[in-house]
């Protein structure tokens, strides 16, 4: 297998229902992504550490990781790119990661509808 493994990384939490947050808003994209996953930089699972590794088991060698932050703070410009050169020497892969998700303007464009819809709820209709 040599198709790309993309990964939507969330910060984590020790809270689970935090964690079902992220698995709720991620859920469309795992089924529809073929090869994809959801992973937490800390304080839950699977790890981001875990997911490339089971990634590289099963024969994947390219990764992207996306992640599910507003914007780069220290995780995404320290933490993050870290962990992905440590994963990309101890495991000979290629992890690429893509800008915050909140740094798109789609999803300020999803927020504008949302708000729209808590504005006036037939709207949607």
């Amino acid at each position: 297998m040599s198709s790309r493994r993309i990964i939507l990384l969330a910060h984590g939490s020790s809270d689970k229902r935090w964690c079902e947050t992220f698995e709720t808003l991620a859920e469309p994209t795992l089924k529809a992504v073929t090869n994809s996953r959801i992973a937490y930089m800390e304080l839950a699972a699977p790890s981001l550490e875990a997911v490339v590794h089971e990634g590289v088991a099963t024969g994947n060698r390219e990764f992207t990781v996306v992640p599910l932050f507003l914007a780069a703070g220290r995780h995404l410009r320290k933490d993050v790119p870290a962990m992905i050169a440590e994963l990309e020497k101890s495991t000979g892969a290629s992890i690429t990661l893509s800008p915050p998700i909140g740094e798109n303007p789609l999803l300020g464009l999803a927020i504008k509808d949302v708000v729209a819809l808590q504005l006036d709820p037939n709207a949607g209709q």
